[in-house]
This record gives structure tokens, C-alpha cells and sequence, in this order.
């Protein structure tokens, strides 16, 4: 991503700023810090963070940061418009009066990713309006770049999806096979995981975000592998079912065929000018004509791209209406406890005039 692009893209945020009659704008959220400027994609954790970005309406952007990250930041960002802050509650204060000096009017600020300590030291003195959502509508429609760097690291998804039955070997755990998985990426290029990867084995695969722990792989077992990797600052996300053994049961196969119907009719209603919740209410509606909704207790998707989870969502509240560009994952799924689950994943992009699969 050149120089360009990251300056198209503030410049597309200001225009966003300008609607909500801010001066300012303090980007702190990770992910839209680096949309906006390419610096840093992850913070270490929760209560470290490696700098923000302050975008103001008259053009003048700033880049904050710590004395560990000044070197990298010069590498994309001008030295004159770098501010440089000591660590711990003196970061608060030198943004703080950066933000007294530089910017004018009221400051737009990211509530959901802020400490409270954090908001009220940052914000001292300044007029605030929550911002929540501002750069997030702009990163839901993905450019011609953004699209390839998604396809391709779902590529190498589907590279591993081929190679997993492999992997399932009766005796072995389901951590032993998700650090088989974490493998396979690294050592073809990925710099990490998208999320941790589940495997879940037998009626571990009745809990939709199954932890991998010693259970292992029998003969005659459903297996239920959901995984993804970052590649070139790109998720990817793919959830398989696999049944380990000579035969298939009917009721594993009868489960299979019920969410796959109702991926298919849920990719069919994907298309510009729908809404989130219509999407999901094809795959609802169809699990509630079988009577067996209640089976069925999560999301059917959500954006990916920066982020593993990012908007929009597909849920039965979300009035978010589908545009071309969108990246989300259609991933219906039906969970029997006394056995396990059944959930099958595919990424679809919304086009022009309906979507396709990657």
C-alpha cells in the first residue's frame, strides 16, 4: 500500500468529520490507525498501546508514539508532523496538549477501544463527541488491493483445508492438531494467526468458539476445525466439519446437508441494496421450516479484513445495508451437544450485482 492510499483514505475520514461538525479526530482503535496511515497494525495488549493518530479538519495530521516505535514511524510518516511522548500516564497528558495547541472545535474520539483513565486524562479541558464507527464505515468497502490481499491469504485457507483430513489421526489432541495448523501457516509466508485456531472434537464441537485442549481424534467422531491466518495484513477465515471414520451417520450427514442449504440460500440473497438481517434471515428462516432454529445460536457472519471480526454483521438486528466492496463470512451452523456441530464457512464478497465466493 503506497504513501498515497493511506492519505486518500484520511482524506475520505475528514470528509466524515466534517459531516459531524468535528475539528478532531483521535484515532486510537489499532486496526484504523494503521487504515489511515500504515503504521503498527497491533498494540502488545490491552493496556499498551503503540501510539494514535490525531487527524484534524485543516489537513494537519499528527502520528503519536513512544521513543520504542520513533524509527519505524520515519519510515512512513513526515518527522515534523511525529510527536514523540514519554510512556505511562505522561502519554495522556503530552496528547493532551498536543491536541490543546493543535486542534480546534470538538474532538472526535473512539469510546470502545479507550480506558476510562485513559479518555479522561487524553480529553482534559476539551470539548468530546464519541466517534465510534467514523473510520469503521469507511474500512467495510475494500479497494481492488484490499480484495487481493483477502483472496489470496483465503487461498492459503483453502490450501490447508485440503490437507486437514491428514492431520485428524485417531490419538492425536486437538491442541497437537491446531499447532499442525498454526505451522502449516507460518512456514508459507503467513505472520500469524487471524484469531486462535478451534478444533473441536466430538461433542466439543457443539460449542460454536471451542478452546483446543487433550481430547483426541477416534474413530468415528465429527471433527469441527475453524482457523484463519494474516497475510499481507490480511485475515482469512474458514470453518470446516470433518468426520473421522468409514462412515458418516445419518444424522451428521443429515446436519451437514441442512447448513450447507442454508449457506447456499444465504449467499443467493447476497447482493447490493439487501440488508444484514435479510441475509440472515434467509439461513434462519430455512433452519425454522425444519424446526430446528433453536440449534442454531450465533451470528451468520461478520466483515473480515484488517480484522477478523469487523463490520458489518449479519444478525437479525443489523440494518446495515450490503454495498459492493463488502468482505463477510457465511457461516450458518446447527449444534447437537449430545454429539457435537455441524458449521461450514465461505467468504463472499458483495459485487455489482450480487457476490461471489472466495
Amino acid at each position: 500500500m503506497n504513501s498515497a492510499a493511506y492519505t486518500a483514505r484520511r482524506d475520505r475520514a475528514r470528509a466524515l468529520m466534517l459531516e459531524r461538525g468535528l475539528g478532531a479526530l483521535l484515532v486510537y482503535m489499532d486496526a484504523n490507525r494503521y487504515y489511515l496511515s500504515g503504521f503498527e497494525l497491533h498494540d502488545p495488549q490491552i493496556n499498551e498501546s503503540s501510539g494514535c493518530l490525531i487527524l484534524t479538519a485543516d489537513g494537519r495530521d499528527w502520528l503519536c508514539t513512544d521513543p520504542r516505535y520513533a524509527e519505524a514511524a520515519l519510515e512512513i510518516w513526515d518527522k515534523d508532523s511525529l510527536f514523540i511522548y514519554s510512556g505511562g500516564k505522561e502519554a495522556a497528558a503530552g496528547i493532551n496538549a498536543l491536541l490543546r495547541g493543535r486542534s480546534k472545535g470538538v474532538l472526535g474520539f473512539e469510546a470502545r477501544c479507550l480506558s476510562l483513565d485513559f479518555y479522561q486524562e487524553v480529553t482534559r479541558g476539551l470539548s468530546t463527541q464519541r466517534a465510534d464507527g467514523l473510520v469503521e464505515s469507511l474500512r467495510m468497502i475494500k479497494d481492488a488491493e484490499e480484495i487481493e490481499r483477502i483472496s489470496v491469504s483465503t487461498a492459503l485457507n483453502h490450501r490447508l483445508m485440503a490437507l486437514v483430513p491428514e492431520l485428524l489421526r485417531p490419538g492425536r489432541t486437538e491442541k497437537e492438531t491446531a499447532w499442525e495448523v498454526e505451522s502449516f501457516y507460518r512456514s508459507r509466508g503467513a505472520e500469524e494467526l487471524a484469531f486462535p485456531s478451534i478444533v473441536a472434537v466430538g461433542v466439543n464441537a457443539a460449542k460454536p468458539h471451542a478452546v483446543p485442549g487433550d481430547s483426541r481424534v477416534r474413530e468415528n467422531c465429527c471433527v469441527l476445525v475453524d482457523c484463519g491466518c494474516r497475510l499481507h495484513d490480511y485475515c482469512s477465515d474458514q470453518t470446516r466439519v470433518f468426520w473421522v471414520g468409514d462412515k458418516e451417520p445419518d444424522y451428521f450427514r443429515q446436519a451437514l446437508d441442512r447448513v450447507r442449504e442454508a449457506q447456499r440460500l444465504a449467499i443467493e440473497a447476497v447482493r447490493p441494496g439487501v440488508s444484514c438481517r435479510a441475509v440472515y434471515a434467509a439461513a434462519r428462516g430455512y433452519f425454522e421450516r425444519l424446526g430446528v432454529a433453536e440449534h442454531f445460536n450465533h451470528g451468520l457472519g461478520h466483515g473480515i479484513g484488517l480484522q477478523t471480526h469487523e463490520a458489518p454483521s449479519l444478525n437479525s438486528k443489523s440494518e446495515v445495508i450490503l454495498r459492493p466492496g463488502m468482505v463477510t463470512s457465511i457461516e450458518p451452523g446447527l449444534y447437537y451437544p449430545e454429539w457435537g456441530g455441524v458449521r461450514w464457512e465461505y467468504l463472499a464478497l458483495v459485487t455489482e450485482d450480487g457476490c461471489r465466493t472466495l
